[in-house]
């Protein structure tokens, strides 16, 4: 046996050894696959094209015929999202349903339910698009900021998310927000609260978190973090999950560029908060907090 094979040998032993990176394998329930981050890339891009027909897709459809081919993206959606539902229930069973096919079923219902909720999406999208051209004076168009501006690219992905969150669809929508992420460099937890006509200006660099609340009618701009300023622990000295530690941002606040809110803080409805600030206590509603002139 020459020194090369001893060597490759005992590093893939090594790495073949579970027990030693626990956290690094995953094994999958009854075989079933892990969903699939293209499958769900190509079923975003179909809901765009539902979502804002005659942007995305075959841009020269007529109206007279748009309802076919809504109809048959529907149909493409419900198949293939049901499918990577169901991969995401598997992936985080713990042995909660005594056979396959009752994930099956569920995956099925899920996927109905979140198709229901399409028009409340697409109405969501509607204000936010309105907001994007009404908060940028370089906007020509309303479908200038559908094409082109990073926000509606990084909210749709959001609002889509979010709804399967709130079905209790698992990793499914984690997966969906960091698709955008990676394009915008806008970070939006699908958990996050977000009420219509939201705009984030230019976006690189916006940091949303999980338990974040944010109102109508609020506009942020680059760099602007709404965060945690702490973590609490357990007995155990691990982070307490899903308690709310992130900033409340009421109706009609604006948060100029690379401002950091942390904490379960409320910006009161109309305030202003100017660029580089540092919050970490409530602020009153139509209060601005500039940073001072030196």
């Amino acid at each position: 046996m020459n020194t090369d094979f001893k060597i490759l040998s005992a590093v893939i032993d090594e790495l073949s050894d579970m027990n030693r990176y626990q956290h690094l394998y995953h094994k999958s329930k009854h075989e079933v696959p892990m969903p699939s981050v293209e499958i769900l890339g190509e079923i975003v891009s179909t809901l765009n094209k539902i979502l804002f027909p005659g942007y995305f897709g075959d841009s020269e459809r007529r109206p007279e015929t748009v309802k076919y081919y809504i109809g048959s993206y529907v149909d493409s959606v419900n198949k293939l999202l049901s499918e990577q539902i169901k991969r995401g229930l598997c992936f985080a069973c713990e042995d909660r349903f005594p056979a396959c096919s009752d994930c099956d079923i569920i995956a099925r219902n899920l996927t109905l339910k979140f198709i229901e909720r399409l028009p409340h999406i697409k109405a969501m999208l509607n204000t936010d698009v309105i907001a994007a051209y009404n908060g940028d004076p370089a906007a020509r168009n309303y479908g200038e900021t559908i094409f082109c501006y990073p926000s509606i690219t990084a909210v749709t992905h959001y609002r889509i998310a979010h709804e399967l969150v709130k079905l209790d669809v698992p990793l499914i929508p984690r997966i969906i927000t960091e698709m955008s992420h990676s394009k915008t460099g806008i970070d939006i937890h699908p958990g996050a609260q977000i009420g219509e006509y939201f705009f984030i200006d230019h976006g690189t660099g916006v940091v949303i978190g999980e338990t974040s609340v944010i109102g109508k009618n609020v506009r942020i701009y680059q760099g602007v973090t709404l965060g945690a300023k702490s973590f609490p622990l357990d007995e155990n000295g691990k982070p307490i999950k899903g308690i709310a530690r992130h900033p409340i941002v009421e109706d009609d606040v604006i948060i100029y560029s690379n401002a950091t809110i942390l904490g379960r803080i409320t910006l009161g409805k109309g305030a202003v908060i100017g660029g580089n600030m540092w919050i970490t206590n409530d602020v009153a509603s139509g209060a601005k907090i500039l940073p001072e002139k030196k």
